[in-house]
């Protein structure tokens, strides 16, 4: 086969070249062929990724179904990986094993128990044929018949007449439980003539829209945002297949396939040893269970290599291991792996070059554009002469062919990257909580009116006004005095959150009391946030360094970074990289969860200020920390001419001294320690760039510190979980924010439970671990007893080495201590949080702590980071006692991190902690008691509101820019006796009917309102006058924002706005008033201007809808 594209040194290849250079290898070699005549083949000499190009091939060519079967599930996810390159998506599937243990039900993965029903639905409602990756655990489980899954299927097309309540009917007889919102698989709804349903064989729940008792359209639906993605012709919807007590008789996956399906063995004997494995694991467990509840035999679950022998009998096989069977036709591929040449870009080029001698294609495969990109910029800044191709082409595992003189290298490989597999994640249907649900209102929490002080919330209630039905709020005052809130200032109150456990005081409507609390609020925010600015308008005058764009050491740094960076990574670096290269100094705070990849972002940076000759520090809390940064920045640095020092207390005074005089005389780079860094005695020759780590670590005297140390630094603060003085400067803009939501790909949740002191559950939680190779960390937070708890874990598990570690042990005890447990030399170590921070062992991912209830939320968070930072499923317990004995504080913090134990979490838990510890004052170090009399939500309300008229008076200047946009008023009331309310027929529940009311005060431009409009007809149906109407007087409220109305009352068919009550306001001297009274002089006929207790009115008669206020109010602006 002939390959070659041109002779220029870099050039680009086409995906399409390569493989129909390989579909003709396969057609000279005969092996479809071979295969109709015998019954066995093997493929020999198929290297890395050699094997599923021609297994691609293979499949294209033929019309028959394929099974891939490989040794493990990693093994087979990479190799579905490659064949996605080359099969369209429709014909490909992964079937994936569903129990974590045979005979455990509850621990089901719901994520694979879909993919599976998937796999199945598919095979039997598909004419074409299929190919599916797998691998012994998931074969080892046996599956409902095609019989009994086509009987257990309900078929939906779009026309067909089934009605809501058949469907209703079958769908409880399938097992599925009706729900409010649908979020999980086995769920359904139904709104008016809406089915929502959640069908175990979709990885997407499914939206019926009925007209009558025809099927409408059918649409599937993102269940964060409830919103409909795509249309469907057809439906089918399956229950859960897995149940053990639905169905009787099983069969092996297999007898799915058709009778001509050809099955490939990556390796047979591997394959059989795993499964008698298993299925010996399967019968242990069997003989252990109790006899009251009547089991099916393992016979009746699962199958053994015996019957695995049996069912690849009776099809057509093809193996590709490395060792060929005698007595087997044999087709031979002469390919071999790729070399190794440790990120050496010289022996590189010297290899292309002598493969180009010998007549061989260089090819280097790149997993994304920007790799390709890397590649050139990095090889056209070498000298000398050497031919390559690049091709965009994510595969995983290089080869040369020598048959067909072709290199095909892959990127990760040559800069040594890790490179992972990617599948339908099992958190693609996991509801994420968001800052709106801990900030939901329910009836009885307190909230707090911005004019009339805190009260009691009493839920949505229907009043009448002048015989037309409207929703308000209720609020309920002291001496059961009742506030009716309109649906239109929603925006005024804010949900109570001060210290948890401790009711507020709630005010007297009328009394001056909340008048003085808030404007004594505000008298001091506006003090401390006067500093704030003042700091913030120093900065943006005083001249930092602006280095100077990346160069190509940056460009390989990154490209051999060994993870694929997540989008919001990207952002990030761009960010930081952005606001290095300007001159004003940067001041940027990243926000990540614990293992998302905060470090790496910070070790670009770090590089990109030594590229300019200038000097980092980075700051950490703790001495492990430093040590374990210094560990990882060396790592990654080795390749360039950096020098990376840290100073600690494992130093002796003498070495201390020879880093600070090394520091002075700019022999060391990068220095990384504990707050010792920021001692009298540190001198640094030329400073550039402050990294602060674990930020929420640190006091507020020690970074008060920091500020002084250079105001024209450049600063970088890397946090999980922000504490509330910094989110605050952040969320107002006194610095920047970058978050990273985004998980690494294939990283999994940590699954969090609490559990009493029970020795047989650690024992069993431990085990579990170590057996699958993991390690496990105990946290034990007393120095005096922890040796005896080293003791109870030895007794418990007598196989297992266990290692003690705590802060009073001597330095380098502790030192070499954590590095064997980084090596693996001991398996389960106790220790004080001295792991907390940051310390990094992928292979630990099992994390126990005892007496949970006594740390705060973000140590527990920070220690819950620890595990789970591989693509195995890590798991945390926390150990307290009966919940009735717990604190009300301690209790709700472990709920807390019950509930966020999704990915990225960090964030939310900094807001949860904020509401359980009551915020203090957030602007400095001297604690308030403001928050608590008035709530954290409005604490940030009247915060807002003070920066912004600092903004406007004294740092007009500054922010200039701004101003021109402002409005004269901040709001417009709307008060009318018109039907305008969300019915209870269009949308039921209360909470959600809050939530749309919520959402629809914070829209504030057109599109925003056009997006909410498409949103609930999708969700809920058609909209009713009602809800049309609320929809205009949005538009209604923002034009006599414009216009500088105060407040709008339509009434009696009438339209009465009022001006700004204060005549000193700019406004009355404004172009706006100016063309306000040029419309009255225009029209007298249309309206009159009237003066009431020195309040000046505009009136309208005869505005007896909604669209005649708008069109009378757009003729004035238009004017």
């Amino acid at each position: 086969m002939s390959l070659l594209i041109g002779v220029y040194p870099i050039t680009t290849m086409k995906k399409s070249e390569l493989i129909n250079g390989y579909l003709q290898s396969v057609k000279d070699k005969n092996i479809l062929q071979s295969i109709a005549n015998e019954n066995k083949v093997h493929l020999s000499g198929l290297s890395g990724s050699a094997a599923s190009i021609v297994a691609a091939c293979c499949f294209n060519e033929s019309d028959n179904a394929s099974i891939f079967i490989l040794k493990d599930k990693e093994a087979a996810a990479y190799f579905f990986n490659d064949l996605e390159q080359f099969i369209s998506e429709k014909d490909l599937l992964f079937y994936p094993g569903s129990y974590r243990r045979p005979y455990q039900i509850e621990e089901t993965d719901n994520a694979n128990v879909l993919l599976r029903a998937e796999v199945l639905n598919r095979l039997s409602s598909r004419r074409k044929a299929s190919c599916i990756v797998t691998y012994p655990d998931a074969l080892f489980e046996q599956v409902i018949t095609k019989k009994e899954l086509t009987r257990n299927t309900l078929k939906l097309n779009v026309g067909e007449e089934i009605g809501i309540d058949f469907l209703n009917e079958t769908l409880f007889e399938y097992g599925f439980e009706y729900a409010e919102i649908v979020v999980e698989p086995g769920q359904f709804s139904i709104r008016g003539g809406i089915v929502d349903v959640f069908s175990f064989s979709n990885d997407q729940p499914y939206r019926i829209e009925f007209y009558g008792d025809e099927v409408e359209s059918i649409r599937s639906f993102n269940i964060n945002s409830q919103l409909s993605v795509l249309e469907v012709k057809k439906l089918n919807i399956i229950p859960n297949v897995e149940n053990k007590d639905m169905i009787e008789a099983r069969v092996p996956f297999m007898s799915y396939l058709g009778n001509d399906a050809i099955v490939w063995l990556d390796d047979q004997g591997l394959c059989e040893g795993q499964l008698d494995k298993l299925y010996l694991k399967a019968y242990d467990a069997f003989e252990t269970l109790d006899g009251e509840i009547r089991h099916l035999k393992p016979e009746e679950l699962f199958i053994n290599s015996k019957v695995f022998r049996k069912t690849i009998k009776e099809f057509k096989n093809i193996s590709f291991s490395n060792n060929p069977k005698k007595g087997i036709l044999n087709i031979d591929f002469n390919t071999s792996f790729q070399a190794s040449f440790n990120k050496q870009f010289d022996l590189i080029i010297s290899h292309f070059n002598e493969k180009t001698t010998e007549g061989y294609q260089n090819l280097i495969l790149c997993s994304s554009q920007k790799q390709e990109e890397r590649f050139h910029s990095i090889f056209e800044k070498i000298e000398g002469d050497f031919k390559f191709h690049t091709m965009l082409l994510p595969l995983h595992e290089g080869f040369i062919d020598h048959e067909n003189k072709l290199l095909c290298y892959t990127d990760h490989q040559l800069f040594e990257r890790y490179h992972k597999f990617k599948l339908k994640s099992a958190q693609s249907y996991k509801k994420t909580i968001t800052l709106d649900e801990i900030t939901n209102l329910e009836i009885g929490d307190f909230v707090t009116h911005i004019d009339h002080g805190v009260g009691k919330f009493g839920g949505l209630q229907k009043i009448d006004v002048q015989g037309k039905k409207q929703e308000a709020i209720k609020l309920i005052y002291r001496n059961n005095d009742l506030l009716y809130v309109s649906i239109h200032s929603l925006h005024k109150i804010a949900k109570f959150n001060g210290k948890e456990g401790k009711a507020p005081k709630i005010h007297q409507l009328g009394s001056p009391q909340w008048e003085k609390t808030k404007s004594k609020t505000k008298t001091k925010i506006k003090t401390i946030a006067y500093d704030l600015i003042q700091l913030y308008a120093k900065r943006k005058t005083v001249k930092g360094f602006a280095f100077s764009p990346d160069n190509y050491l940056q460009y390989e740094l990154e490209a051999s970074f060994i993870y694929e960076d997540t989008p919001d990574q990207l952002k990030t670096t761009i960010a930081v990289k952005k606001d290095m290269e300007s001159a004003m100094p940067m001041d940027r705070l990243v926000c990540g969860d614990v293992g998302f990849g905060k470090t790496e972002i910070a070790i670009r940076a770090a590089f990109k200020a030594v590229c300019d000759n200038k000097q980092v520090a980075i700051l950490v809390p703790t001495t492990i920390l430093a040590l374990q940064h210094y560990k990882t920045f060396r790592k990654r640095l080795k390749d360039f001419p950096v020098t990376v020092d840290y100073i600690n207390r494992f130093k002796t005074a003498k070495q201390q001294k020879e880093t600070l005089q090394n520091l002075a005389d700019g022999k060391v780079d990068i220095i990384i320690g504990t707050h010792r860094i920021v001692g009298k005695d540190v001198k640094f020759l030329d400073l550039g760039l402050l990294i602060i780590d674990e930020e929420q670590k640190f006091g507020v005297g020690v970074k008060d510190k920091l500020k002084t140390i250079k105001e024209n630094v450049d600063t970088l603060t890397l946090t999980a979980t922000p504490i509330p003085r910094t989110l605050q400067f952040s969320l107002m803009a006194a610095r920047d924010l970058s978050t990273i939501k985004t998980a690494p790909p294939n990283r999994q949740p940590v699954q969090t439970q609490s559990i009493g002191f029970n020795e047989e559950t650690l024992r069993d939680a431990i085990q579990y671990e170590v057996s699958r190779g993991g390690q496990v960390f105990f946290i034990h937070n007393r120095i005096e007893n922890i040796k005896e708890v080293a003791g109870m874990v030895q007794r418990l598990c007598p196989d297992v080495k266990v290692g003690i570690g705590h802060g009073q042990m001597d330095g380098p005890k502790l030192e070499r201590l954590m590095l064997d447990f980084i090596e693996g030399e001991f398996d389960v170590l106790v220790s004080t949080t001295i792991i907390e921070s940051g310390l990094d062992i992928p292979n630990a991912n099992t994390i126990i702590i005892n007496n949970a209830q006594n740390f705060g939320l973000s140590d527990l968070h920070q220690m819950r980071g620890r595990v789970g930072r591989s693509n195995k499923k890590a798991f945390c317990f926390l150990i307290t006692p009966p919940r009735i004995s717990m604190s009300e504080e301690g209790r709700k913090r472990i709920q807390a991190l019950e509930q966020h134990s999704d990915l990225g979490a960090g964030f939310n838990i900094a807001m949860r902690d904020l509401e359980i510890r009551g915020a203090g004052d957030i602007l400095g170090a001297e604690q308030s008691g403001f928050i608590s009399d008035i709530g954290f939500e409005m604490y940030q309300k009247i915060l807002n509101e003070a920066v912004r008229e600092l903004k406007e008076s004294q740092f007009k200047d500054l922010y200039t820019k701004e101003n021109v946009d402002s409005f004269f008023v901040d709001e417009c009331q709307i008060d009318s006796d018109m039907e305008i309310l969300i019915p209870d027929n269009y949308v039921n529940s209360i909470s959600e009917r809050l939530q749309l009311y919520k959402d629809l005060n914070n829209i504030e431009e057109q599109k925003g309102l056009s997006e909410f409009e498409k949103d609930i007809i999708d969700r809920f149906g058609p909209i009713p006058p009602a809800v049309e109407k609320l929809i205009q007087s949005i538009k209604l409220r923002w034009l006599g924002r414009d216009l500088g109305f105060e407040k709008i009352v339509l009434k009696s068919n009438k339209l009465i706005a009022y001006f700004i009550a204060n005549p000193q306001s700019n406004f009355f001297e404004s172009e706006r008033f100016k063309s306000v009274l040029n419309f009255i002089q225009a029209n007298p006929k249309a309206c009159i201007m009237k003066e009431r207790n020195n309040k000046l009115s505009l009136v309208f008669d005869k505005v007896t809808e909604l669209e005649v206020a708008l069109y009378h109010l757009n003729s004035i602006l238009e004017s």
